[in-house]
């Protein structure tokens, strides 16, 4: 994408919070990560404690991923604009014309690049020189850090449903069966949203998603994740 005049201006993805497909994202990884936990329960043999112990196991896993995910969106965030500042700098320092409108193509995106013409390139260009002096370093924003609370509220609050039936019922068995049966909902719902934001089929996206989700699940659980 084009970089910003400064380079300060928070992403796209910053001025939503979250982009809806990440938000999709988030939710996936979180529900993944609980029923790893929740898939180890043996209904057979378990007692309160074994409950408690996958509860407190469930609950504190995904409490430190959403922690560990919310610093990776803020490093990405740092990472994403220093890259666009660098972009301005490089443009302003060309050597020449030629060079500078070279650089602020390399930056769009191919599509939107191969339509560009030079004229438009050398209007950017022109303007990027009439600026002031960019800033030595770039910053974090207020956005990003919100973007990186809902990153962890995301993950984190996307355990509670799935283990909600084991915290109100003393069975083990009809709970374990409550909660998956929510965990496939969720999965269905992640799915279906996610077929409406990339145009694809809807229902058959939210029937993928909850097979992709079981596929990831047992392949946590076989290598000890």
């Amino acid at each position: 994408m084009l970089p910003t005049p400064m380079s300060q201006a928070p992403p796209a993805v910053s001025k939503r919070v979250l982009d809806p497909v990440d938000r999709v994202a988030e939710v996936l990884f979180g529900l993944i990560m609980v029923l790893t936990f929740t898939g180890s329960l043996s209904v057979a043999d378990a007692g309160r404690d074994d409950v408690r112990t996958m509860l407190v196991g469930a609950v504190g896993c995904n409490l430190a991923w959403g922690i560990i995910d919310g610093i990776l969106y803020l490093m990405g965030c740092l990472a994403e604009r220093s890259r666009r500042l660098m972009t301005v700098r490089a443009v302003r320092a060309a050597e020449s014309p030629e060079q500078a409108r070279a650089l602020l193509a390399a930056a769009l995106p191919p599509d939107i690049a191969s339509i560009v013409e030079p004229d438009e390139l050398e209007g950017i260009r022109m303007r990027l020189a009439r600026l002031p002096e960019p800033p030595a370093r770039a910053h974090m924003l207020k956005d990003d850090w919100i973007g990186a609370a809902a990153v962890f509220l995301l993950v984190f609050l996307s355990t509670f449903p799935v283990v909600i039936p084991f915290i109100v019922m003393r069975e083990a068995t009809p709970a374990l069966r409550v909660s998956n049966a929510v965990a496939v909902a969720m999965l269905f719902m992640t799915g279906y949203t996610y077929g409406r934001l990339t145009r694809y089929r809807p229902l058959g996206m939210g029937i993928s998603m909850v097979v992709l989700g079981a596929v990831l699940v047992g392949m946590t659980m076989a290598l000890g994740g």
